[in-house]
């Protein structure tokens, strides 16, 4: 079914983004990464109140791989 859009006002897109407006058959993704980071890291907003008493983070990957994009050409 075909959407219908009103205005939209894109600052910036980086280098690996993706802008979609509307239908679309298929997204895939050129790059992929993996980030480590410890207890609260990604907190962001006013008055955040964060309490850690031990953190540790796991970078363990036995796997390694975990998404590939191989065929993403």
């Amino acid at each position: 079914m075909p959407a219908i859009v009103g205005v939209a006002q894109v600052i910036t897109l980086g280098s690996s983004s993706v802008f979609h407006i509307g239908d679309v058959y298929k997204i895939m993704p050129f790059s992929t990464a993996k980030t480590f980071s410890g207890a609260g890291s990604f907190n962001t907003g006013d008055q955040v109140d964060v309490q850690n008493q031990l953190s540790s983070t796991n970078t363990s990957d036995p796997d390694v791989i975990d998404q590939n994009n191989f065929l993403n050409m």
